[in-house]
């Protein structure tokens, strides 16, 4: 029986960033190291669009000077939240949590009033993204839309045209949900006789079990990538690792905790937390970059939480990204590979500013015979999807996506590689509206190929 903690029902904290450690908020020491490496600052070259300027306005707000109104949240929704701020920072300024309350200030208070805007965050996070049945159902209706045809028929009548201009936008990059689910391409303990749908492969040989870990196969990531999530449970069983994949496991909550409902964060995280025995497992394996920087936070979101705080460090400790887990079981490289190509990496912003990751995914590229791993200039440089902003802020994130576009085709790569679902989509749709003929691939999905090949 899920128990859920009694703080869930308290009422929200007089002001988040009042009530926030104080010498968080006065570590920034202003040096301006943190300017160059703002997506924003670099655009603009206001102050305020930087994290130094979004900083001195949190501290107004600390210090009583400020109200959370229109303009400080308009200011913390323009921020791409993607941490560059965190590795340039000499003082260890600790953006993320700093990031997180400010925009859960701004909805406490209601800084942003649209009632359309309320109602759709409303159905977004506190009824779709609340329940994983809810979010397949959805899912399900949208693969028989995409499936049948209707949607390039609906999109060749015109009558998209009908629709105001930012609902033709979000449209336009409806993702392609896939006809299998995780729950149908991974049992929930694998096994080679426990397969329920057939693959697009043949299954990989596994190894002799010497580990046990847990698969988190996410939410969005379920739906438009559940093949991903198949290709790293296969590469972990070719590992010697028995893996664990609750069915119903659902949203860790990252979303909610970067759009300022911190408290719906939580209640995501003892959901989470609820279905898993860390007792029994060696590592808590996640693929997708922005999920893993918020996954390896559960000890600070629960600290103060007397039933979950244990378990959340528990869990803390033991979240790993796939390619950081497989680099320290000193995983198997390919005997071959099925393909020869020029590969580049793309550095997901919250796997190499969130969760310091940036070696451990070249290492695996490397060790996969017939890929020729080429350099990519500013590889650490957001691509401007950074969870739904290129949703939020179309304008500015085409901006970072062009100039990413731009350098990945000087490399004369025919493969691109990144470790999050958002990335992955976000480079997708921008290579195909150019018109590249470019593929775009997790890591884990190459290795998963080139065991595969093997066979």
């Amino acid at each position: 029986m899920r128990i859920i903690s009694p703080s869930f029902y308290l009422p929200s904290p007089v002001n988040y960033l009042k009530d926030l450690d104080y010498s968080v908020v006065q570590q920034c020491i202003h040096c301006g190291m943190c300017l160059p490496t703002c997506p924003t600052y670099m655009e603009t070259k206001i102050e305020r669009n930087s994290p130094r300027g979004r900083i001195a306005l949190m501290r107004a707000i600390a210090d009583g000077q400020l109200e959370a109104g229109r303009a400080f949240a308009d200011e913390m929704y323009f921020c791409l939240g993607c941490l560059a701020c965190e590795t340039a920072c000499p003082a260890g300024v600790d953006y993320t949590g700093l990031f997180e309350m400010a925009r859960a200030e701004a909805e406490r208070n209601r800084a942003l009033p649209s009632p359309l805007r309320r109602l759709v965050r409303w159905l977004l996070l506190d009824v779709l993204f609340r329940q994983q049945w809810r979010l397949r159902l959805v899912g399900r209706f949208l693969w028989f839309y995409q499936a049948t045809g209707l949607q390039m028929l609906v999109r060749r009548s015109g009558l998209l045209l009908l629709l105001p201009k930012s609902l033709r936008h979000l449209e336009a990059k409806t993702p392609k949900i896939q006809r299998h689910f995780s729950p149908d391409l991974i049992a929930p303990e694998e096994s080679p006789a426990s397969r329920r749908s057939p693959s697009d492969g043949p299954p990989l040989g596994t190894a002799a079990a010497t580990y046990r870990v847990a698969l988190l196969t996410g939410c969005v990531q379920d739906l438009i990538y559940s093949d991903v999530n198949r290709d790293t449970a296969d590469v972990l069983r070719a590992n010697g690792c028995t893996v664990i994949t609750p069915p119903q496991q659902g949203c860790c909550g990252s979303l909610q905790a970067h759009n300022g409902e911190y408290e719906q964060a939580k209640d995501s995280a003892r959901r989470l937390l609820d279905h898993f025995d860390f007792d029994s497992l060696d590592a808590i394996i996640t693929n997708a970059a922005g999920c893993g920087s918020h996954l390896k936070h559960f000890d600070r979101l629960l600290r103060d939480d007397p039933l979950y705080a244990a378990k959340a460090q528990q869990w803390s400790e033991k979240v790993k990204d796939i390619s950081e887990w497989l680099v320290e079981i000193d995983f198997r490289a390919p005997d071959k590979s099925p393909t020869q190509a020029r590969v580049t990496y793309h550095d997901a912003c919250h796997l190499c500013h969130g969760q310091k990751i940036t070696v451990q995914p070249r290492e695996l590229l490397a060790k996969i015979p017939g890929l020729d791993v080429a350099p990519l200039t500013e590889s650490m440089w957001c691509c401007g999807s950074a969870g739904i902003y290129n949703l939020i802020q179309p304008e500015m994130a085409d901006k970072l996506l062009q100039r990413k576009l731009d350098h990945i085709a000087s490399t004369g790569a025919t493969i691109v590689a990144t470790g999050n679902p958002g990335c992955l989509l976000q480079i997708q749709n921008g290579l195909a509206t150019r018109g590249l003929k470019i593929e775009v691939a997790h890591p884990v999905t190459l290795l998963a190929k080139a065991y595969r090949s093997e066979k």
